[in-house]
């Protein structure tokens, strides 16, 4: 008779060493699960990811590779990307940015982005439908510790961004970006509100418009 294997807390913050974390992340239960690490806590989530989240997830990134290309900036996307501080810190975003001179950093071939010895990204963006306590909290905390320069939210259910510049370990709202200067918080909103009438053809093809005025 084999062993009753007891299942982990998931979507939300559970004390564990960094080899605990690990082991977790290897077992065949949580394949699908994104995790994260900060402060002595995992955190593996294995919420399903419905229609209003994946839209949401592909509007923005849509967006941001939109505006790169027509403001000439150069920009290298992430979509659910490891990001990990050997023994310390540990993040899974559901979408991040390396902008500007750190645009072709990462090699091509790397699997999780060692932050021993590459940079935070510029910009991390989670998409909040179910976790937006958690996002606006300890994963806060966490981007602020790993030093990326810009952490967004997406909140889904009230169709808005939260925008924070992170700075000394610290972190303040902006209404529009400093590492994406010219893209305003605003027009992302109007965009999410466009999207949940229409499809993502034309919302693009508004946002171009915008972006061309």
């Amino acid at each position: 008779m084999s062993p009753i294997q007891i299942l982990l807390p998931t979507d939300t913050w559970v004390t564990a060493t960094w080899d605990e974390y690990l082991t977790a992340l290897d077992d065949p239960i949580y394949s699908n699960a994104r995790g994260y690490y900060f402060n002595g806590r995992m955190r593996l989530e294995m919420s399903p990811l419905g229609n209003p989240h994946s839209r949401d997830h592909a509007t923005i990134i849509a967006v941001l590779y939109l505006f790169a290309a027509l403001r000439n900036i150069d920009l290298d996307g992430h979509d659910n990307c490891t990001y990990r501080k050997t023994g310390f810190n540990e993040a899974q975003p559901d979408a991040s940015f390396y902008i500007g001179a750190n645009a072709e950093i990462i090699p091509w071939e790397t699997t999780i982005i060692d932050l021993d010895q590459f940079p935070a990204p510029d910009l991390v963006i989670e998409v909040a439908y179910s976790s937006l306590a958690d996002d606006k909290g300890e994963k806060r905390l966490l981007y602020e510790s790993l030093g990326v320069q810009e952490y967004w939210i997406i909140d889904v259910q009230a169709v808005k961004v939260i925008a924070f510049k992170v700075k000394n370990q610290g972190s303040y709202r902006i209404k529009e970006s400093q590492v994406l200067p010219g893209l305003e918080m605003g027009i992302l909103e109007e965009a999410f509100r466009r999207s949940r009438q229409t499809n993502h053809g034309k919302v693009s093809a508004w946002l171009l418009s915008q972006f061309q005025s």
